[in-house]
């Protein structure tokens, strides 16, 4: 047994509420395996208890006064590379999910999670695992549909024209073939690698080859970063 498995885990939760922040606090810290060891009414206020503390992980609402939950999570993510960001919030729109994800969060839960599986998903997370609430895969699977039911982008022009770069096919970064970069895309967009699989015609053990290998070019530790390093690298 490891020294982090044989203490609680060390927590910070963040809320502009203060009913909900300390019903949070409260009821984590009644669990055996969770220390809540400060709590803050902000996203500044956040970076400061995590500063003082070193916590395990933090437990972030998404809407919050002088930081919000994405930025801070970003500025964590920079000073406290250590510190698993657990966003738990009302919001499971796209927009709030993926921004949060690309600034760092590992897990994403909504505010109708019960303590125990909050509390699995702090440990999953501070462990480098990642959670996502199956509303929120909802959303991105949804996502997702819609991108994949935009407008077929125009075809190429007549051979007989002048070459020129086909804006639509740039430079893969760090060595990504056009099939790894295929394969991270529709990642990005929340489909499985079965999915994956049936949507590119290839076996499931080719598709999981293939994200080995786009985990090791990309320098992603998990899906999740996977995920953020194709938003930004216009991937997603």
């Amino acid at each position: 047994m490891s020294a982090q498995d044989a203490r609680p885990l060390r927590v910070v939760v963040a809320d502009d509420q203060a009913s909900v922040r300390e019903g949070l606090a409260l009821m984590l810290d009644l669990l055996p395996d969770i220390d809540v060891v400060a709590s803050a009414a902000n996203g500044q206020e956040a970076l400061d208890r995590v500063a003082e503390h070193h916590p395990d992980a933090i437990l972030l609402d998404l809407h919050m006064p002088v930081l919000d939950g994405t930025e801070t999570t970003r500025r964590l993510t920079a000073d406290h590379p250590g510190v698993a960001v657990v966003v738990l919030t009302t919001y499971a729109d796209d927009t709030s999910v993926l921004e949060t994800l690309r600034a760092g969060a590992r897990a994403y839960l909504t505010k109708d999670a019960d303590r125990l599986h909050i509390a699995r998903t702090l440990h999953s997370a501070a462990a480098g695992l990642s959670v996502l609430d199956p509303k929120v895969q909802a959303t991105l699977l949804a996502a997702a549909s819609r991108v994949a039911s935009a407008p077929a982008r125009p075809p190429h022009p007549d051979p007989a024209d002048p070459p020129h770069p086909d804006p639509a096919d740039p430079p893969l970064p760090d060595g990504l073939t056009r099939r790894e970069a295929e394969i991270l895309t529709l990642m990005a967009r929340g489909m499985t690698n079965t999915e994956i699989a049936a949507a590119l015609f290839l076996s499931g053990n080719t598709v999981k080859t293939h994200i080995s290998r786009v985990f090791t070019k990309t320098g992603s530790r998990d899906r999740v970063a996977a995920v953020r390093y194709a938003g930004d690298h216009g991937l997603g």
